[in-house]
């Protein structure tokens, strides 16, 4: 099926007070940049997302690898930095074998079953593949056993709970889990750098929310703490570029031109944007980072 792609837009109101100032404009180039980069993100992960069904697809937008409990103050030092490193090693021998197939189960009630990854393959994934890393300075962790589990992961159609091996360490009570779906069963994209974006147009998104079989979706992000009639201020609008299983949002902002102090902490704050058709279990993806961002539905 040929995939249907639409650019629309949804302006958020614009304040104006006489006197106070007025917004900054976006150049129309800055915003051709920013559609071509919607474009191209999109398209990468049209084409590695499966077919919208009725089990959603498992596309993680979490780290992988998390830890349980803290590090205690005699190796947090150590182990902090060396996990981060990749500088982890099997004290023991680790089974190669794989799992059955398992599922991934979201909060909303819908599942969908996964192929699964051995311990030893999940630990060469902390690793980053290439077997224990060099940390300079730092004492490799040793795993001295490994369990099959499960952990609580956010994901594109929001939290879940997924298969992952859960690793004991050697002189610590902290231990550390990896996701243990197979790559054939999570969909992922290699970062793309599209450096003729037409420059930083706005905040990177952090979630999003729509109704079950809504027209509008709601991104939330980190932006100016005041309206764009305040100094340092701004007002956002949105942008989708849209496809059978995905849709790809950009945020602009319209800086104040107000003269004035002001703080430069910022604050949460949202931009609507129409949709061509509800959302129906496609992925949001945030175009400034080329990366899915976790969705709410609302019924």
């Amino acid at each position: 099926m040929t995939d249907r792609r639409v650019i629309s837009s949804l302006l958020l109101a614009v304040v104006l007070v006489g006197g106070c100032g007025m917004i900054g404009q976006i150049s129309s180039a800055d915003i051709a940049g920013r559609r071509t980069q919607a474009a191209a993100v999109l398209a990468q992960w049209t084409a590695a997302l499966p077919p919208v069904g009725t089990s959603p697809a498992f596309v993680p937008v979490g780290e992988l690898t998390s830890q349980v409990g803290d590090w205690e103050l005699s190796t947090g030092d150590n182990n902090k930095v060396a996990l981060m490193a990749g500088a982890i090693e099997a004290a023991v021998t680790l089974s190669a074998q794989t799992p059955p197939t398992a599922e991934v189960h979201w909060d909303d009630g819908t599942t969908r079953p996964v192929p699964t990854i051995s311990a030893d393959q999940a630990l060469a994934a902390i690793q980053g593949g290439n077997g224990a890393a060099t940390c300079p300075g730092c004492t490799s962790i040793q795993v001295i056993g490994a369990q099959f589990s499960t952990v609580r992961i956010a994901t594109s159609h929001g939290r879940a709970s997924a298969p992952a091996w859960e690793f004991a360490l050697a002189g610590t009570a902290v231990r550390v889990t990896r996701i243990a779906v197979a790559p054939a069963g999570m969909t992922t994209v290699d970062p793309m750098s599209l450096a003729s974006s037409g420059g930083w147009l706005g905040p990177s998104i952090q979630s999003a929310t729509t109704k079950t079989a809504g027209l509008a979706l709601t991104v939330t992000f980190v932006g100016a703490p005041d309206p764009g009639d305040k100094p340092c201020g701004a007002d956002y609008s949105a942008e989708a570029a849209e496809s059978s299983t995905a849709v790809a949002v950009f945020v602009i902002e319209h800086q104040s031109l107000t003269v004035g102090a002001c703080s430069a902490v910022g604050a949460l704050r949202t931009a609507s944007v129409g949709l061509a058709a509800p959302l129906a279990g496609r992925v949001v993806l945030d175009v400034n980072q080329d990366i899915p961002v976790p969705v709410e539905l609302i019924p």
